[in-house]
């Protein structure tokens, strides 16, 4: 049993937390923190855990939080980072789920989240919690940054080929789907029903948070630096789910591209390669901390498009970050997580 504190815990993927530790049986909730709703109960604020949880938020303690032996970080962009130091000295190990920790380059960081990084020191250390990619790192990680919703729906799906070396890198493309919960919990004039429902569209089109994080993936797949991705999201009208299409141009003969992706996910328990032909669908995976990927290669066309879908609030976000817990405190990978998807 592992104590464990979440720091910001009325946001979306905060609750997503809170609904997944809530039954775990390797984990006792000692601290969730909020300024807004200190001293109020928590199932007060999310009625689905009345019954499952008996605590209250508190104000911000870091005295609290060295009590614990994990803390996740569910707070935005430029905090985890102004504590991880103190944290991690107290020998605290630390699941960040924004981006404080997800680029390497300090530079980097602050072209893109407009602000100096308050912790350089320990980005040299942070893994980048994808265990598709890092299992082994992330077994002894102190700091972890957990992916993106974004970026974990694209890696996932490039993966097989670009480790292999089967594509070019000079002309990626990356076209995305997200659910309005991507934007989180606070009111916003885009994402109000009225607004988002029954219309669908781009943003971000001229450079997104998302596409560095992206981009350092592609690179550390390959090997090479040289890389080319054309990254552009969008808005649909659903509450939850990223579908991510994923062109790639095969710089060779890449033989059985189905086998390929079979055989690179079978012993993965949140990755599911569909029969060949097949289109997954967003609700598939919602509530689930599932990716589901196919593959096509369209006729005539010197492209292969690659389908990957998950629920952004789980394996995008939270799910992936009780999966990450579960590998460093070498629990059973699956434990907490073997949801069924909600349908319809």
């Amino acid at each position: 049993m592992i104590k464990v504190g979440i720091v910001g815990g009325t946001g979306y993927t905060g609750v997503e937390l809170l609904r997944l530790l809530a039954p775990h049986p390797k984990v006792e909730l000692t601290v969730i923190t909020s300024r807004s709703e200190a001293g109020r109960p928590v199932a007060d604020l999310y009625p689905n855990l009345r019954g499952h949880l008996e605590i209250a938020f508190t104000e911000p303690d870091t005295a609290a939080l060295k009590q614990c032996d994990l803390v996740f970080s569910a707070t935005p962009n430029g905090v985890a980072m102004t504590t991880a130091r103190e944290l991690v000295d107290a020998g605290v190990r630390i699941i960040d789920l924004a981006a404080d920790f997800r680029l390497a380059d300090p530079a980097v960081w602050e072209k893109w989240y407009g602000m100096p990084h308050a912790c350089e020191e320990l980005l040299t250390e942070a893994v980048y919690g994808l265990p598709e990619m890092n299992r082994a790192e992330i077994k002894s990680a102190q700091v972890l940054a957990n992916p993106g919703c974004y970026p974990t729906a694209v890696q996932l799906g490039l993966l097989p080929l670009l480790e292999k070396g089967l594509v070019a890198l000079d002309s990626l493309i990356a076209d995305c789907k997200s659910g309005v919960s991507g934007a989180g919990r606070g009111a916003n004039v885009g994402t109000l029903q009225a607004e988002s429902a029954e219309s669908f569209k781009a943003y971000g089109v001229p450079g997104h948070r998302h596409w560095p994080e992206i981009r350092q993936g592609v690179v550390r797949m390959s090997g090479q630096d040289a890389v080319g991705l054309t990254f552009v999201p969008h808005l649909v009208p659903m509450i939850r789910g990223i579908h991510a299409t994923l062109y790639m141009r095969p710089t060779g003969e890449v033989g059985d591209v189905q086998a390929l992706y079979e055989a690179k996910y079978k012993d993965e328990p949140f990755v599911d390669v569909l029969p060949a032909g097949s289109h997954p669908e967003t609700r598939t995976v919602r509530g689930s901390n599932s990716c589901r990927i196919a593959i096509h290669q369209p006729e005539d066309s010197d492209q292969i498009v690659v389908l990957s879908v998950i629920d952004n609030l789980v394996k995008g976000a939270s799910g992936q970050a009780v999966q990450n817990m579960n590998i460093m405190f070498g629990f059973e990978e699956k434990m907490g997580l073997d949801q069924i998807a909600l349908m319809p």
